[in-house]
């Protein structure tokens, strides 16, 4: 879920940040250019993990500042395909069901990828059909899915002022398969299968 990536990259330096020291420095400016955003094809920045190497600090004409060369790595949030998350579900509408992971919530998990048997009730939530009972799937319930396919859509030149705000970073979801959907759904019977190896340990024993 969470990988290492090595960038190099050329870094202005505003001139009132040059009063302290340069590591400090540099790691501030990284900071505000990536932290909490999008990198096309390298996730989500969490933090920038270190400094791996600096060069230069040159001050090019016309300019005011002194720019060094910087390689640096940053802890990304790049879920593979196939892993499993959990988190927790934020909304919902006729196409599926919005999740959120509290730092990253442009997570969808749309009808097709739900259990066989989902479909929406009149009160436009989402209900799974299963053995004569009707599971509801509701606003902050913990959801545990599998990663189906992550894409980086590219800036949109025109914006409507009644489309979506603009997700540098989409993840589709899927919850059809034992195991996946509500935690709720499952507890039961993880609780009986740690019941039953306790016992086996416990015979054997």
């Amino acid at each position: 879920m969470f990988v290492l990536s090595q960038i190099e990259h050329d870094l202005p330096m505003p001139p009132a940040l040059l009063s302290r020291p340069l590591v400090d420095a540099i790691k501030a400016e990284l900071e505000r250019l990536f932290l909490d955003k999008v990198v096309a094809n390298l996730g989500l920045c969490v933090s920038v993990y270190d400094i791996v190497g600096v060069e230069g600090g040159f001050i090019f004409p016309g300019e005011g500042c002194s720019t060094y060369k910087v390689s640096f790595r940053l802890l990304m949030f790049r879920p593979f395909t196939g892993e499993v998350l959990v988190g927790k579900i934020s909304g919902y509408d006729d196409k599926g069901l919005q999740v959120s992971l509290d730092f990253f919530s442009d997570i969808c998990i749309p009808a097709h990828l739900m259990q066989c048997g989902t479909e929406r009730g009149g009160n436009g939530r989402w209900i799974w059909k299963t053995n004569g009972d009707e599971l509801y799937l509701d606003i902050d319930d913990e959801i545990r899915f599998l990663v189906s396919s992550i894409k980086y859509p590219p800036i949109p030149v025109e914006q409507n002022e009644d489309d979506k705000p603009f997700a540098p970073m989409q993840i589709n979801g899927s919850i059809n398969g034992d195991g996946l959907g509500l935690l709720a759904w499952w507890a039961a019977g993880e609780e009986e299968e740690e019941e039953e190896e306790e016992a086996e340990a416990e015979a054997e024993q």
